[in-house]
């Protein structure tokens, strides 16, 4: 059972490992997902998809039916940056869709964990500065990540998310939608913020998943929710990307439940441990 340190739930080893799991299932629906993306697909077939090959892969959609959510990924294009909800929109070229997904996958007890990712991908030929967006979105990502370390703190992986994208140019990022705890549920403590100065927080520690996701736009960081109650959109029309994996620490390192590879290539680009199993 996996116990808990003021409301943070550390996982033990064979939980971790059902998290990986699920965080191949979904990097896995991810890359289907991206091979799928085209000018004229429309997101509810994207969902489609997805639905299909978590449920083939023995998985549970996370977010179907989560808080009444009606499907099992997040399909947000151009200026909406997230929890776009899957149905008739016609991508077309140019475009630029986020695609955020989880699975549950039970361990030999019956209990349910949890993976989360999010990818942003273009549709055909976009405008360089787009193209640059996704890229900053997913570096940041991946910083945040390389940041954390046994002992550190929360707010270590917040201030290096923001120090990314301040550094590559005048880029909006938001502050209300944080990445986020995870395990045997989605959403969990602590919230883990994408501005923020270092060191504060919980401490990382062996058996705490987060998910990191930067939501980064080319103007503004305010935005708004629309009459679905889902769809979060820039107040200023102006495009976002939306990057995301989970992870953990282990005692040789990090390990990126959600990344196809555990992370270990662009880990060690970034001279980070890679504290995984070989799949």
């Amino acid at each position: 059972m996996a116990l808990f340190d003021r409301g943070v739930e550390i996982k033990t080893p064979e939980q971790i490992a059902a998290m990986r799991q699920a965080g191949l299932v979904v990097g896995r629906t991810l890359e289907a997902l991206r091979e799928a993306v085209r000018p004229g697909i429309t997101t509810g077939e994207l969902d489609a998809i997805a639905e299909d090959h978590i449920r083939s892969s023995g998985a549970t959609p996370s977010f179907l039916g989560y808080h009444g959510f009606p499907a099992s990924i997040c399909a947000s294009v151009n200026d909406e940056v997230v929890h776009g909800i899957p149905g008739d929109r016609v991508l077309a070229e140019g475009d630029v869709v986020s695609l955020d997904c989880g699975a549950i996958v039970a361990d030999r007890t019956g209990r349910g964990w949890h993976g989360d990712a999010a990818i942003t991908v273009p549709v055909g030929a976009v405008p360089d500065e787009v193209t640059e967006l996704v890229r900053v979105a997913e570096e940041a990502m991946w910083r945040g990540i390389a940041a954390a370390h046994l002992g550190g703190r929360v707010t270590d992986i917040s201030a290096a998310v923001e120090r990314h994208v301040r550094s590559q140019g005048r880029y909006g990022i938001l502050e209300d939608y944080t990445g986020h705890g995870i395990g045997s549920a989605m959403h969990q403590p602590p919230n883990v913020p994408n501005v923020g100065r270092p060191g504060k927080g919980p401490r990382l520690v062996e058996g705490l998943a987060l998910a990191v996701e930067p939501m980064v736009t080319l103007g503004t960081q305010d935005v708004s929710v629309l009459d679905d109650d889902w769809t979060v959109v820039t107040d200023d029309g102006r495009w976002a990307a939306h990057s995301e994996h989970t992870f953990t620490l282990t005692s040789t390192g990090t390990w990126v439940l959600t990344a196809l590879d555990g992370g270990e290539a662009r880990l060690r680009e970034l001279g980070v441990p890679f504290g995984g199993v070989t799949d």
